[in-house]
């Protein structure tokens, strides 16, 4: 089996909600790429890249399709269930730049399922999971707001929340009372600051916090308070608060120093942060063989990178799995077919071959850029 064309489209994902932010951030749209690898035999494998705009990590849009059209040219002819031989040729190819390279591998997995009759999360390990528990975001706003939210979210069927917090500390400290007062029995909050904390201020934070949710016997988790991996590392000496790496980890390297330093309770796996299903393959089997729980995600995505999500979730074994996100469910509209389920604060993967969806050609139109 060959590659025999690259296609690559761009599509916007508008928010339900009309805005998501975080930290200092806010968009009402992302812009997320879809790349179609067609092979000889007629399978077509499909893969997405959404960074989460252009200032959250290195990552940028335009990035992965211009990125992408770099690597097309030197895929060609390549087979695509290869897959380790594959990310060996993006490597030699384009230095770095994960995020451009995970919609191609994501879209190499979807055609090796295709190609044995198999769902991708039967060949990550099998199904070790009946449903994977989701959290639902509560974007910044206003501390009241993100309150009514909360209660709106858990009525809907959900008790895992990821809080967006980041901002000015004394705004925070209020968000977090504001929710802890709706919080019930159960209920479980990952305060997510997304690097937006100075040390100082994620210090004064994290103690007036603490102190708050052990008053109530309630679980509170914070999620990468500060920017640095260093600076995270002092905040997690001084609490007694699960702590979450999200940002900092990119790979096992850092993995394997926040292991030896005791830096985290737990990691976020984002895919196209690992530079796809192949990489983020390898950093949860080591986190399993490590005893590290995982927040199983990507950057952002619709219908393709959420099954893509919902696939290595769910071959990922329970007691390593914290949560995941359905990110399709915040958009205002479907990229393709047969995406996720979502239901109760659950997900499940498509059980169809591959990543069991179809993109709407009618919704993506025409490819920016093609290659044959």
């Amino acid at each position: 089996m060959k590659i025999s064309r690259i296609r690559i489209f761009q599509v916007d994902l508008p928010m339900k909600e009309g805005a998501y932010s975080w930290s200092t951030q806010s968009f009402s749209a992302f812009d997320s790429t879809v790349v179609l690898i067609d092979t000889d035999e007629g399978l077509t494998g499909v893969g997405e890249s959404c960074p989460l705009g252009p200032s959250y990590l290195a990552a940028y849009a335009e990035g992965v399709r211009t990125g992408v059209s770099v690597l097309a040219p030197g895929l060609m002819g390549e087979d695509p269930t290869q897959l380790d031989k594959v990310n060996l040729r993006m490597d030699e190819l384009l230095k770095g730049h994960p995020y451009v390279k995970s919609a191609i591998d994501m879209a190499c997995w979807d055609i090796l399922g295709k190609a044995t009759g198999m769902p991708v999360y039967q060949l990550l390990g099998g199904r070790l999971q009946e449903r994977v528990q989701l959290f639902k975001v509560v974007a910044r706003a206003d501390p009241g707001l993100m309150a009514e939210r909360f209660v709106e979210y858990r009525q809907s069927g959900f008790d895992h929340f990821q809080i967006k917090v980041g901002e000015h500390p004394e705004t925070d400290i209020e968000r977090f009372r504001r929710v802890l007062a709706e919080m019930q029995p159960g209920d479980v909050v990952d305060a997510d600051a997304n690097t937006g904390w100075k040390q100082h201020d994620a210090l004064r934070v994290v103690g007036a916090v603490e102190q708050m949710f052990q008053e109530r016997q309630l679980s509170c988790f914070i999620e990468q308070p500060c920017l640095s991996y260093e600076e995270c590392l002092a905040v997690r000496q001084h609490t007694n608060l699960p702590v979450i790496l999200d940002e900092c980890m990119d790979g096992l390297p850092i993995l394997l120093r926040g292991h030896r330093d005791n830096a985290m309770d737990l990691i976020n796996l984002k895919i196209n942060r690992m530079g796809g299903l192949t990489r983020a393959r390898q950093v949860r089997d080591l986190c399993v063989q490590l005893g590290i729980v995982m927040t199983i995600e990507d950057s952002w995505g619709g219908e393709i990178a959420t099954s893509a999500i919902a696939h290595l979730a769910q071959s990922t074994p329970r007691a390593f799995h914290f949560q995941s996100s359905a990110f399709h469910d915040y958009a205002s509209i479907a990229i393709a077919s047969g995406g996720p389920q979502v239901a109760d604060g659950y997900m499940t993967a498509p059980s169809e071959p591959g990543l069991g969806v179809d993109p709407l050609m009618d919704v993506l139109r025409k490819p920016v850029c093609e290659f044959h």
